[in-house]
């Protein structure tokens, strides 16, 4: 596909859920439809879109069937297999594509690509039985974290190993393997930044923002990030070399810790929009969402910067879902659910952004800014 995609063409999206439920509502915005590729019925992007497929991703003769209904295949998520795209890739553009899905899949080949990528990282080593556990823990020392390489998101698939009677019961439990033994970071603030990266090669990168998490899962996203703008500039750059390096056609997060001294050490990429993104769909006027469709259309990139700032909060589980009748009557505040049926603790339900003057954020205390959340 060279040319932009004429309004009225179909965008296939791997995966039913929130992410893609937003990215199909901006991709309408855009003139588009979406058909929506998932084992799961009712799912929250098939509510939103204009056709749906339910099947496994490993289901060969739906794949070739979506691959025909559509225009250009994306992915709301970096858990659909790798073998997915695959045979989808010989039928229709597929934007990321495979490449990219397989680096961002595995913790190990994660890691060594931020290093070679130009963003430093905290040590680390490849765990492949119980002796080389030990190993790893007496080249890198404790206290230190375990993970498994695939399929962890929201604190799943990890342990912290305090002491070494914390091996075994550590290793026992996570699969599958190999695992990942990371050094643990005494870091200061957690930040993202959200790039996008056009067909054509142009950037487009998001201001840093700083991340709170509660129970291992993203709570509070406060953009700009409370850092010092040296650390704010370098988050950026290295989100735009991140996009780069993987030949990236989409949009990706790129996570990372602040040392004490603010020294930026890289943590995960997300090759597709971000929970720490949300704030955009309010405080900026194109999303992360309507940039992954430009980007995945072919058509340009639009201007990232803010007209506002905000404080994106996660509503999660039935105590999360308890405060959407107070968030819909706050000024300033703009709520979003996800329609999702089971109010699961855990679950991520909607979120809420809420809007500030452009500016403000930064000597503001945290119950002000936090203020109706």
């Amino acid at each position: 596909m060279t040319a932009p995609l004429a309004p009225g063409a179909t965008i296939g999206i791997l995966g039913g859920g929130q992410l893609g439920r937003m990215s199909a509502l901006a991709a309408a915005r855009l003139g588009y439809r979406c058909h929506v590729f998932a084992p799961e019925a009712d799912s929250p992007g098939m509510q939103v879109a204009a056709a749906h497929t339910i099947a496994a991703y490993e289901d060969a003769a739906a794949l070739a069937r979506f691959a025909a209904a559509v225009d250009v295949v994306t992915f709301e998520f970096e858990n659909v297999p790798a073998a997915t795209l695959a045979a989808l890739e010989p039928l229709a553009p597929c934007r990321p594509g495979v490449g990219v899905l397989q680096v961002c899949q595995d913790r190990l080949a994660e890691k060594a690509f931020l290093a070679r990528a130009g963003v430093p990282v905290a040590p680390w080593r490849a765990v492949h039985d119980e002796a080389g556990l030990a190993a790893a823990v007496g080249e890198i020392g404790l206290p230190a974290v375990l993970k498994t390489t695939r399929m962890g998101y929201d604190g799943r698939g990890q342990a912290v190993l305090r002491t070494t009677a914390d091996l075994a019961p550590a290793y026992a439990r996570l699969s599958p393997r190999p695992l990942i033994l990371e050094a643990f970071v005494p870091f200061v603030a957690e930040v993202s930044a959200i790039a996008a990266r056009g067909a054509d090669g142009s950037l487009a990168v998001y201001d840093t923002v700083e991340n709170r998490h509660r129970d291992h899962i993203l709570d509070l996203s406060f953009a700009p990030a409370r850092v010092p703008a040296p650390t704010a500039a370098l988050a950026r750059r290295h989100a735009g070399e991140v996009a780069e390096a993987l030949g990236l056609i989409g949009v990706l997060a790129l996570e990372l810790f602040v040392l004490a001294d603010g020294t930026l050490l890289g943590n995960e990429i997300a090759p597709r929009p971000h929970n720490s993104g949300h704030w955009t769909m309010d405080a900026c006027l194109a999303s992360q969402f309507e940039q992954h469709v430009r980007a995945v259309a072919g058509l340009p990139l639009a201007d990232p910067s803010r007209h506002h700032d905000a404080v994106m909060k996660n509503l999660v589980g039935p105590e999360g879902l308890a405060l959407w009748p107070g968030l819909l009557a706050t000024p300033g505040m703009a709520p979003h659910l996800y329609g999702k049926a089971a109010a699961r603790p855990g679950r991520k339900l909607g979120h809420a952004n809420r809007l500030l003057p452009l500016g403000s954020l930064a000597g503001m205390a945290d119950a002000a800014a936090l203020a109706g959340l």
